[in-house]
Parts: C-alpha cells; sequence; structure tokens
C-alpha cells in the first residue's frame, strides 16, 4: 500500500513541475512581439503573445481618401497575419504540455 502512495507523490512531484513549466512558457510567450505584415510591409500589426495589441504602422503612401476601403483590407491583413502568428507558435510552445491530453 505504501509503495503506491510513493508513486502517486511523484506522478504529483511531476505534474507540478509541469505545471510549472507551463505557466512560465506561456509568460514567456506573452512577453514576445509578433509583427503581422500586409502586402509590402504597408502596414504592420505589432501584438503582444496574449493577443494585445502594441502598435500599428501604416505607410503614408496608401492612404487615400478615396479608397478607405483598401487601407481598411490591409489593416485586416496585417492584424490576422499577426493572429496567425501567435497562433502558430502557440500551438508549438503549449503543445508539448497538452499532447496526448483529452480535449486538447
Amino acid at each position: 500500500m505504501m509503495r503506491g502512495m510513493g508513486n502517486m507523490q511523484g506522478m504529483m512531484k511531476q505534474v507540478q513541475k509541469m505545471q510549472k513549466e507551463m505557466v512560465k512558457a506561456q509568460e514567456t510567450l506573452n512577453e514576445k512581439e509578433f509583427i503581422g505584415e500586409a502586402t509590402n510591409q504597408l502596414v504592420k500589426a505589432v501584438f503582444t503573445g496574449d493577443r494585445k495589441m502594441k502598435d500599428i504602422q501604416i505607410n503614408p503612401e496608401i492612404i487615400d481618401p478615396e479608397d478607405s476601403d483598401m487601407l481598411q483590407d490591409f489593416v485586416i491583413m496585417a492584424v490576422n497575419d499577426a493572429l496567425e502568428k501567435i497562433e502558430k507558435e502557440t500551438e508549438q510552445t503549449m503543445g508539448k504540455y497538452t499532447k496526448g491530453m483529452p480535449g486538447f
């Protein structure tokens, strides 16, 4: 009976260690900056890993008062590009912890 308890304690220590590693990995990811870009870097959107926008840069050459739809499209393109980069890196970074777990 005691032998089973030792295994359980060892397993709990492993789980706690993994939880700490996951928290550290998520914190590191959250601090990282991701830059999404539209065509030819006409618009750049800068996000942190926790999906908070820090900056947006718009090349003045594309600002056309007669065609605001084009500018909107470039902004959407840059934002979506940054969010895709965050998602990809999140999967790569956190996936090693969630691989094989139910629901992931």
